[in-house]
């Protein structure tokens, strides 16, 4: 039992913060020079998060895919790429919020339209609770408040992450 709380930990840890979806570019027609419904059309109709996935698929050898800066997207600039991707199945995490840019690495792809910005929507915390002013001197002191129920919730849920991770470790690990 005592070698099963490290390896619930650990379990734990990658279960909680692992959360994210599989958003493949380009729908079904992929990452393409003339696809059915444009880049910047397809990213406004989505929602992205930090943990995110963006899914490119493409034909191996024939194109890639750039993640560059931002003045490198506007001019569809090739040569100074952050990242490169030729594998015709590029995975890529959305690891903070804020803009990606990406662009085909073919020569006149980008220029055709091949090119992509995302953004990934600020992660939302719950609101911490704000300071009571000082009462009065002369008043009566109020009771003290409930404890929030997203304070309960929050420790609801990770007694649930806790004894999920056990449950698996134990699975697992016999």
């Amino acid at each position: 039992m005592d070698r099963l709380l490290p390896i619930a930990g650990v379990l734990l840890s990658l279960f909680h913060g692992s959360f994210g979806y599989d958003f493949y570019v380009g729908g079904k027609d992929g990452w393409v020079v003339k696809p059915h419904e444009s880049y910047d059309l397809w990213a406004v109709n989505m929602r992205f998060q930090v943990n995110d996935k963006l899914v490119f698929k493409y034909k191996k050898g024939e194109d890639s895919v750039l993640q560059v800066k931002e003045k490198d997207f506007n001019l569809c600039n090739t040569s100074n790429p952050i990242k490169k991707f030729n594998n015709g199945d590029t995975i890529f995490l959305l690891d903070r919020s804020g803009p990606f840019y990406f662009i085909s690495g073919e020569p006149g792809h980008c220029a055709q339209g091949q090119k992509l910005v995302v953004v990934v929507m600020a992660v939302r915390l719950p609101p911490s609770p704000s300071p009571s002013p000082a009462p009065a001197a002369n008043s009566v002191s109020p009771l003290p408040s409930p404890t929030p129920s997203s304070a309960i919730g929050a420790a609801v849920s990770r007694v649930y992450c806790g004894v999920l991770a056990l449950f698996l470790g134990a699975v697992v690990f016999g």
